[in-house]
């Protein structure tokens, strides 16, 4: 289950980071779903970090 989420989570990342490097090289505009899944990646990122984080806390009896 975990190697099914790492490899779908880098798969979007990869997509939505390659297709805003290649809009912001021709200088267009962003379509909404791409910022939409932007901020969804980015969120999900943060709200990992801030989880993982804790768990390490909590592991390492600090929370």
């Amino acid at each position: 289950m975990f190697e099914f989420a790492a490899l779908s989570y880098g798969l979007l990342a990869s997509i939505i980071l390659s297709a805003a490097q290649r809009n912001r090289k021709l200088a267009r505009p962003h379509p909404p779903l791409l910022l939409y899944m932007g901020y969804v990646l980015c969120g999900l990122s943060g709200g990992l970090a801030l989880a993982l984080g804790y768990l390490a806390l909590t592991i390492a009896g600090f929370a």
